[in-house]
């Protein structure tokens, strides 16, 4: 095989060729005022001439350079010349042998199918930092060369390997580190949330959260459900917007701020309106969005309050969806504003969808569409809330190379009947008139509570604490008074609500006083107390009992 006739259809050869003859110098010129060389060399200090690159024999180019060279030929791919690299590299090769017996080290990187297609298309071709058998990784360029003027002859193709192993171990040890480093993320993020949710009395909740893919690192999305006492649950969503592992800390900031802000039962607003100035104190530079919903089970709606997060969606009984679009204020973290509460209908049947944006944005459509589709979604959505999480999250096309974090809280208050109904009851009374109002409520409790079914002590003590809780609002409140028991499955919850705004604490009281034991007696009989501000002012007291089990 002669590599000067393959060599001549190599890509510029012809250019330089033609320079070459536009500026040789003609032979009657060169005659004309010449100087010998041998005088040349000995009249002048300058080093001698350097040949032009297109003067040197192309076997002697390829030998030289660095990367490694290989040039077959014929629809087998007949081995027609390797460089000094090469041989190097892979030892002695034997010309005129087919590629797949003389270059066996072709076959690991998978060169030999790029061959068929460079030899067919005559187009060439790339293989990106692959690893041949000797360890090291190279780049491999497949160029198709042809015999003959008009390419009627064998067509062949030259290999140009460049080694790149430095470059790919590089590359590596990055994409270890950023695994690493998203490893830890997610380890921190999934740590940070709740590792079994609560679970209300009155409600059924399921919560999925999936990562971004692996070209993403992890972001701030978290969820959690935190029982308030008396019957009431708090749920709430959010979304720092950041990544890595800084946006998780500053996620599990929030999450511990908002479990502690809810001890205090506060309104959803006044809330977010404390977790906007923590989260200017943690990172000024780092905003989340949020939403904080209240879902108190006697007044059959979900209260809530938004932080630039997106609306809450609830699907009623009959299919129905609820788009909760208001009110809505600018994440937290921004400052300078006065969150309000709104509310929305969660009545038995209904099923509430809490989210992040990443469940809904997409690069190439608008996020209403986005939140148009999570509704359809919805609407034919049935089934436990953990199913009616995996179908949400299936329909959104969410899946392992997702490039946004997503978190999905669902929330259902079933519809009771039957032998399940009996174990959900509620009574109130009016608290009308002055201190005979206490005997009533005795009485009525009394009678509920013996309608209940309930064991003779767990019925005594819960006439004993609606004694105490009546008879502390009528010393301290105002009117309208109005008693309220109710039962679930689990706990018998007592609560007095009254017109009076100031909370009883619980204090010590000294032997020779004539009251201030009424807060004391009912913290150390019921399981658990509390009490909160009411929306339309005024307070609610309230105490529970865990019913034994059957």
């Amino acid at each position: 095989m002669n590599l000067t006739r393959w060599s001549a259809r190599l890509p510029g050869t012809q250019r330089r060729a033609a320079a070459r003859t536009d500026t040789t110098v003609s032979p009657d010129r060169r005659g004309e005022g010449s100087v010998p060389a041998a005088r040349v060399e000995q009249l002048t200090d300058e080093a001698p001439p350097v040949p032009a690159v297109d003067d040197l024999p192309v076997r002697d180019v390829l030998d030289r350079v660095p990367a490694l060279v290989a040039l077959v030929y014929g629809p087998d791919h007949r081995l027609a010349y390797v460089n000094d690299a090469y041989v190097a590299a892979f030892g002695m090769r034997d010309l005129g042998e087919r590629a797949r017996e003389a270059l066996p080290e072709l076959d690991e990187p998978g060169l030999f199918p790029l061959l068929d297609q460079v030899q067919r298309s005559g187009r060439p071709r790339t293989l990106k930092s692959r690893k041949a058998p000797d360890g090291r990784s190279y780049t491999f360029t497949c160029t198709p060369v042809t015999e003959g003027d008009h390419g009627g002859g064998d067509r062949g193709v030259l290999v140009f390997a460049t080694d790149v192993t430095d470059h790919a171990e590089a590359a590596a040890r990055l994409r270890a580190s950023e695994r690493r480093q998203r490893e830890t993320a997610v380890t921190l993020q999934r740590s940070l949330l709740p590792q079994e949710l609560e679970e209300p009395d009155d409600l059924r909740v399921a919560a999925t959260y999936h990562p971004g893919g692996t070209e993403a690192a992890v972001g701030g999305d978290w969820y959690d459900v935190i029982t308030l006492g008396g019957g009431r649950t708090a749920l709430v969503i959010g979304d720092v917007m950041g990544r890595g592992v800084r946006a998780a800390a500053v996620m599990g900031q929030l999450r511990t701020a908002v479990r502690a802000y809810a001890r205090l039962d506060l309104p959803p607003h006044e809330v977010l309106q404390l977790l906007d100035g923590l989260a200017t104190e943690i990172d000024a530079n780092q905003i989340a969005t949020c939403v904080y919903a209240i879902h108190d089970p006697n007044e059959g709606r979900l209260v809530h309050a938004s932080a630039g997060h997106l609306p809450i969606l609830v699907r009623d009984e009959h299919g129905t969806v609820q788009r909760a679009d208001e009110p809505t204020g600018p994440p937290l973290g921004t400052g300078g504003w006065v969150h309000t509460s709104g509310s929305i209908s969660l009545t038995p049947g209904s099923t509430a969808v809490l989210y992040t944006d990443g469940l809904v944005e997409r690069r190439d459509e608008d996020l209403d569409e986005g939140i148009a589709a999570l509704e359809r979604a919805l609407s034919g959505a049935t089934g436990t809330p953990q199913v009616i999480c995996d179908r949400l999250v299936r329909s959104a096309g969410v899946t392992p190379d997702h490039d946004d974090d997503v978190a999905v809280l669902v929330l259902q208050h079933p519809a009771r009947t039957g032998a399940d109904a009996e174990l959900f009851r509620n009574a109130a009374l009016e608290l009308l008139g002055g201190v005979e109002a206490a005997p009533r409520a005795r009485a009525f409790a009394s009678g509920v509570l013996t309608s209940w079914r309930f064991p003779t002590d767990l019925h005594d003590l819960g006439v004993l604490a609606t004694s105490e809780l009546v008879a502390n609002s009528l010393q301290h409140g105002t009117p309208p008074m109005r008693l309220r028991l109710r039962r679930t499955d689990r706990r018998l919850i007592i609560e007095v609500t009254d017109g009076d705004d100031h909370l009883p604490r619980r204090r010590r009281a000294e032997p020779g006083d004539e009251s201030g034991r009424g807060i004391a007696i009912v913290a150390t009989i019921a399981t658990n107390w509390g009490s909160r501000r009411t929306p339309g002012g005024g307070k609610a007291v309230w105490c529970e009992f865990v019913l034994p089990k059957p």
